[in-house]
């Protein structure tokens, strides 16, 4: 596939993700390797910065992490931590 080179701008350099997870902290890449959701390295790494900052333990880092995945999964309808109302089931619709 060809490109359009008869631009005078600049290509935009895209940052390695693999590269950005690999420079995290261990125990931030052991919790985001089992983590329900697709975690970005620029997210969990701006959540560590900041709890460290603020004097946080690893481990409390990864309760914080922990939480916020709860929180956003609880926030997916089809996701089995958040409440629903019950189904009806359909037979009793046939009556």
């Amino acid at each position: 596939m060809s490109r359009n080179v008869s631009t005078t701008l600049p290509r935009r350099r895209r940052p390695d993700p693999m590269r950005a997870y690999d420079a995290l902290p261990r125990p931030l890449r052991a919790w985001m390797a089992q983590a329900a959701l697709p975690w970005s390295p620029a997210s969990c790494r701006r959540i560590w910065v900041r709890a460290r900052a603020e004097g946080a333990s690893f481990d409390d880092i990864l309760d914080r992490l922990a939480r916020a995945e709860r929180m956003t999964l609880s926030r997916d309808r089809l996701s089995p931590h958040a409440h629903r109302a019950p189904i009806h089931d359909q037979q009793d619709d046939n009556r």
